[in-house]
């Protein structure tokens, strides 16, 4: 007779009774963590307040979904706002870790003249998407959508919208950062863990524009042009890429990478002063000496030809100079390798890529958990870090899901 005892050995797999989980919000994090948890110890059920999953991840696939990025995984993690909190996650779970991934439930990746890693060409962000969510239903993982999470009850159990109560043996959340709100991701939860006594820190825009008080005559003649080839100091950090001049001031990758050093100027002196290298694969007297040496009779003409310099970059020195000094190659060689910008803002909360604040690092353990609130977890970017665009985003949601997942299993 087949009662489940074979050769005298209980299958205690049939007869322990899972844990429960309910994951709160369905971004990246969130679905990374579902795709990688054992099911076989938890029953996993995911609540969504929107009609589906990954609305934020499907609109940043807009551009050119970027995934991650293909730098080694030491350089990888120095990107990062600070680096040694997300450290453990992105070692266990590198960007090479996720392309096999990404590969293995049918979305093969290539790498970019950037670097930056992409899905093959043809496969639409959607793909991706329904990818994932495909491993997850083949897994018995439940969804349940157009569930706003509402907080707890006297019961401690969780509350939602349409009188729903739920009780779990834990709780992940993963409910974003405070941008983006036209795709559900407002942060309005903060108050919600303010209350429970756990410590948060108000939201902050990043990568963002930053506000430039320009010239007048300078933005009216350049208003959406490029700033390539160059480089943008704040503080002790330099960063490379292109950039936008706009009439609000200055976007794009070369000075989103430096909001955090930028946000703590500001934060602290109202203004942040950075400083724009027109010519940094060339040294300061490697300038200077073109300059001298130019067959050309006009200076405007030297730094043009000679330098390759834009019409928006030579009409800023023009701005900063007077007849005499532009006139100067010394002054002028000065500008071109320290050129100087004090930014007076930044964008509004809502435009930003992405955001820092939310959940402090200090009201977490190292493997996610709320101190004050056991088998209650928080992972995304819900959780106080910062990242610059161009997959490192993407990459530490992925893997702080994956990481925890397997933290519940070890534990």
């Amino acid at each position: 007779m087949d009662d489940g005892i074979c050769s005298g050995e209980i299958n205690w797999q049939l007869i322990m009774k899972k844990k429960s989980i309910a994951v709160i919000g369905g971004g990246p994090a969130a679905l990374m963590f579902a795709a990688q948890v054992d099911t076989t110890l938890f029953d996993v059920t995911i609540y969504e307040k929107n009609k589906q999953f990954g609305r934020k991840f499907l609109v940043a696939g807009k551009g050119g979904f970027n995934l991650t990025h293909s730098e080694d995984i030491e350089a990888f993690i120095q990107r990062y706002t600070p680096s040694e909190f997300l450290a453990p996650a992105l070692r266990s779970f590198t960007n090479d870790d996720l392309r096999d991934w990404f590969e293995s439930i049918g979305i093969p990746t290539i790498i970019g003249s950037s670097k930056r890693v992409y899905p093959e060409k043809g496969i639409k962000p959607i793909e991706v998407l329904d990818a994932i969510l495909n491993q997850l239903k083949n897994k018995g993982i439940h969804f349940q959508f157009e569930h706003e999470w509402f907080g707890w009850n006297e019961k401690e159990e969780l509350t939602f919208n349409l009188d729903t109560v739920v009780k779990a043996d834990k709780v992940v959340f993963a409910l974003g950062g405070g941008s983006w709100s036209v795709t559900g991701s407002t942060g309005s939860w903060l108050e919600l863990f303010e209350k429970k006594g756990i410590e948060t820190i108000p939201f902050q825009p990043s990568n963002c524009a930053f506000q430039i008080n320009w010239n007048k005559t300078f933005i009216e003649q350049h208003e959406g042009q490029p700033l390539k080839n160059c480089s943008i100091s704040c503080g002790n950090n330099t960063q490379k890429g292109e950039g936008v001049f706009t009439k609000f001031g200055l976007e794009g990758n070369v000075i989103y990478a430096l909001s955090p050093q930028i946000r703590g100027q500001l934060n602290k002196n109202g203004k942040a002063a950075i400083f724009i290298d027109f010519k940094p694969t060339l040294l300061e007297n490697e300038v200077l000496k073109k300059l001298e040496s130019s067959s050309q009779k006009k200076i405007t003409e030297t730094l043009k030809k000679e330098l390759k310099l834009s019409s928006a970059q030579i009409s800023l020195l023009k701005a900063v100079t007077s007849k005499e000094e532009y006139t100067d190659s010394k002054i002028i060689a000065k500008y071109i390798k320290q050129f100087p910008l004090d930014v007076i803002g930044n964008a509004p909360i809502d435009d930003a890529i992405s955001t820092v604040g939310g959940i402090s690092r200090n009201a977490l353990t190292s493997n996610y958990e709320i101190e004050k609130l056991p088998n209650h977890f928080c992972i995304g970017e819900m959780v106080d870090w910062d990242a610059p665009t161009g997959g490192y985003l993407l990459q530490a949601c992925f893997s702080m899901g994956r990481y925890l997942a397997y933290k519940m299993i070890s534990d």
